[in-house]
């Protein structure tokens, strides 16, 4: 079972980089070398939403940064998003983001941003577009890695700004909050222009032995204020800062059930340091699951504030 979780991540990692291809049913089993059936079964057990809608919502996700970041033509868009006419992408589009593509040009960005910092959204939302709802997901048939050591720094740390989504939830629901809430944000990202400038990543302001109090989310460009639309339209999605200064960090590899490692880690070095901790630990994602389906080589930074 687990090489085909293996195959299912390598068409999950093909949809992302060919959003123009035949991503059909059929044509995507014949790629994992599995009845579409049993595709579709093992597709959205990993990666939450079926073939037809992960699809869809990539090539949305495409779309809508050609549209803030070049000056192709809306039908040039649409075909380079894998849309076949205007008018079904027009269509998806104003279904899915609530504008017309046009609209959705007019408007821009929700921030003001330089040419970099419009590349460098493009970039986040290529590369983390696919994976989002993978985090802190790991196949129930893949065994736990043996445990690692870890080296623990101290680093300075700027003001970051983020999109989050804050939830109380049960410690065994953690894996399945982030795997809901940062398509959640990202979603929210797009469909207001808001531009993308870092790691996603989760913050738990609050750990009980029963209960967790967690906020996913992802790093933005400076907003300048407030969201850009009402309170009830931002829904949960909520603007907040991850807090510059000193913090300690490590750096875990593996399989994220065994990320409590790297946080005693880090609680260790503090003390035996004597420094005192200064606010809510964060774990952000290094790389994409869909793109390294071995979880061996999954990567997670861990951030502890600290005092002095």
């Amino acid at each position: 079972m687990a090489s085909r979780f293996t195959e299912v991540r390598k068409v999950l990692g093909y949809v992302s980089a060919n959003p123009d291809a035949d991503l059909s049913l059929g044509a995507l089993a014949a790629r994992a070398r599995l009845s579409p059936f049993h595709l579709h079964r093992l597709f959205s057990q990993l990666a939450g939403e079926t073939p037809r809608h992960y699809t869809a919502r990539l090539r949305l996700a495409r779309a809508a940064v050609l549209l803030l970041t070049t000056r192709d033509s809306v039908i040039e868009v649409a075909l380079a998003s894998g849309f076949q006419s205007h008018e079904t992408f027009c269509r998806a589009f104003r279904r899915h983001f609530g504008v017309t593509p046009r609209e959705y040009r007019k408007r821009g960005f929700a921030q003001q941003v330089s040419a970099s910092q419009a590349e460098e959204h493009a970039a986040f939302v290529r590369r983390f577009a696919p994976c989002l709802g993978l985090y802190h997901r790991t196949p129930q048939t893949e065994s736990r890695e043996d445990r690692m050591s870890y080296t623990v720094t101290k680093k300075e740390l700027t003001p970051q700004p983020v999109l989050v989504v804050r939830r109380r939830v049960k410690r065994s629901e953690i894996a399945a909050t982030i795997g809901a809430v940062l398509p959640q944000v990202f979603a929210y990202a797009a469909q207001h222009g808001i531009a993308l400038s870092g790691l996603p990543f989760t913050r738990y302001t609050e750990i009980s032995p029963g209960m967790v109090t967690m906020e996913p989310g992802m790093r933005i460009a400076a907003l300048g204020g407030a969201l850009p639309e009402p309170a009830a339209d931002a829904g949960e999605v909520a603007l907040d800062t991850l807090p510059g200064g000193p913090a300690v960090t490590t750096l875990h590899i593996g399989a994220y059930d065994s990320l409590t490692d790297a946080y005693a880690a880090i609680e260790q070095w503090i003390e035996s340091q004597g420094l005192e901790r200064a606010g809510a630990p964060w774990e952000s994602y290094v790389n994409d699951p869909s793109e390294h389906p071995d979880t061996k080589d999954w990567k997670t930074e861990v951030f502890w504030p600290v005092r002095g």
